[in-house]
């Protein structure tokens, strides 16, 4: 095979692998600050109990996905020097500081606070402990802020000048704010936030269908449900918005995800087609009259330009044709279940027992659907940059190393072999996890009798030898 393919095709596993994890880390951190607040907030022991189990079960797989998202972020990393090493050499300038950036601010602020909060509940102060919850989320998210300034800057390139074949910064703040940025970091921050919700609903699904987390998951499965339900919209308005700046700034991917060949007004909506690359055109078409000219320009009449226009400066059409309809049609399957299971479970009124066990079913089904819709939206902006890796400027060939096939194929072989592997392992911890006995409370529930205790001479409650009163669970308590 081509060795550009194959070293294409192993940064793809490899990128494909890590931003599964990044994808839950990003919105999971918001979430635990979330459930400590509630913890905190609640003077019903119970209810606190309930949080604090919410809070405990969840920094586990917090902390597991934060362990896998690094590991594969250094591994991928690495191939900048060993497949593409031409990267750096041209855009060295543009990327390395933005690379160092996400490191010093970022990476530091997760890894400083990071112990706090996964090892120090009950000893360090209740204050001290949800600010270093806070900074935990606060660094994942500004992780994500210039991963994807430079992301974004490959898809829009501004603010540089090229001097002897070398790009040099002009203006950092048009590098970091290029047109594309503020869309897609809100389209990434939604769907680490939807990824959470569906992971959120559905272990907690999972938890009450097998009875080991009667009092924190009824409350999981509220907030994954809730998260869902209201994100989901907010997402496809994003993605409309990200669309339109798409069509503005990168026609050529527009059209290869539409399978557009030749520039037109009033062009259907293609449901479902087989592009072929060769002739030029789709076979088995199912398309809906003028709806693609009315969602991506507005207008019933809106003039889209053609794959045929672009000659051989187009991504290939049949990935991003078919990965673009993925994360659609995932994400039409998520506003469903989401906006269902939420109807359903208010009427209930929120008592999970009278849910239909088909829509616990239905939910821990879909536990892990954002990672399928963000890796088929992750192909659609990645191979929809090609054959560029600057958009416009630079080719991804130009950059290439000479490591010969055999080498990449080998590496790459491994790369997939270890990442299914990890990918089962990862799975398995979670169902693992979530089929442990839950804690139960230690003091009795506000709404149970409670009998005066008995005083001694001197006036004082008095208590078993050795026994402590009853009192709510002290911080960190088991």
């Amino acid at each position: 095979m081509d060795p550009i393919l194959l070293a294409r095709m192993q940064f793809a596993a490899n990128i494909t692998f890590h931003i599964l994890f990044p994808t839950i880390s990003i919105g999971m951190g918001w979430l635990l600050l979330f459930f400590r607040w509630r913890y905190l907030a609640s003077d019903k022991p119970v209810v606190r109990q309930a949080w604090l189990n919410a809070y405990r079960f969840w920094t586990k797989v917090f902390a597991l996905t934060f362990a896998l998202g690094v590991v594969s972020g250094i591994t991928m990393s690495f191939q900048f020097g060993t497949n593409w090493p031409g990267f750096m050499e041209t855009v060295g300038n543009v990327a390395g500081p933005l690379l160092a950036y996400e490191v010093l601010t970022a990476f530091f602020l997760e890894a400083g606070f990071l112990g706090v909060m996964l090892f120090g509940h009950g000893k360090v102060s209740e204050r001290v402990h949800l600010m270093s919850t806070f900074f935990v989320a606060f660094g994942t998210t500004l992780s994500a802020f210039w991963i994807l300034a430079l992301n974004s800057w490959m898809q829009t390139p501004q603010g540089y000048e090229i001097v002897n074949g070398e790009f040099h910064v002009k203006s950092w703040l048009e590098v970091i704010f290029n047109p594309s940025f503020p869309y897609r970091l809100v389209h990434m921050l939604l769907a680490s936030a939807l990824t959470c919700a569906f992971l959120l609903a559905g272990l907690s699904a999972w938890q009450l269908l097998k009875g080991t987390a009667q009092l924190s998951a009824p409350r999981v499965l509220r907030v994954g449900l809730t998260l869902a339900a209201a994100a989901i919209p907010l997402q496809i308005a994003v993605g409309d918005l990200h669309g339109l700046n798409t069509l503005r700034h990168q026609p050529q991917k527009i059209a290869a995800m539409e399978g557009v060949w030749d520039t037109a007004r009033g062009v259907p909506l293609l449901l479902f087609a087989i592009p072929d690359e060769k002739l030029r055109t789709n076979h088995a078409a199912i398309e809906i009259p003028r709806l693609a000219s009315l969602i991506l320009t507005h207008r019933p009449d809106g003039e889209i330009q053609g794959l045929n226009a672009f000659r051989d400066a187009h991504p290939p059409v049949l990935p991003l044709f078919l990965a673009f309809r993925v994360m659609v049609g995932v994400g039409m399957l998520m506003l469903a279940a989401s906006w269902l299971g939420w109807w359903l479970y208010r009427r209930s009124g929120w008592q999970p027992e009278r849910l239909p066990r088909a829509l616990l079913w239905g939910l821990a089904g879909m536990t892990f659907s954002g990672w399928i819709a963000t890796v088929a939206g992750w192909y659609v902006t990645e191979i929809g940059r090609q054959p560029f890796i600057v958009q416009g400027l630079v080719r991804t060939a130009d950059v290439a190393s000479n490591v010969p096939a055999p080498h990449i194929a080998l590496t790459l072989s491994l790369f997939v072999s270890v990442y299914l592997a990890l990918i089962v392992a990862y799975v398995s911890v979670l169902k693992y996890l979530a089929e442990k006995p839950e804690e139960t409370p230690e003091e009795t529930p506000e709404d149970a009798p409670e009998e005066a205790p008995a005083s001694d001479p001197a006036g004082q409650p008095s208590t078993p030898s050795g026994a402590m009163p009853p009192r709510i669970l002290p911080t960190g308590s088991t």
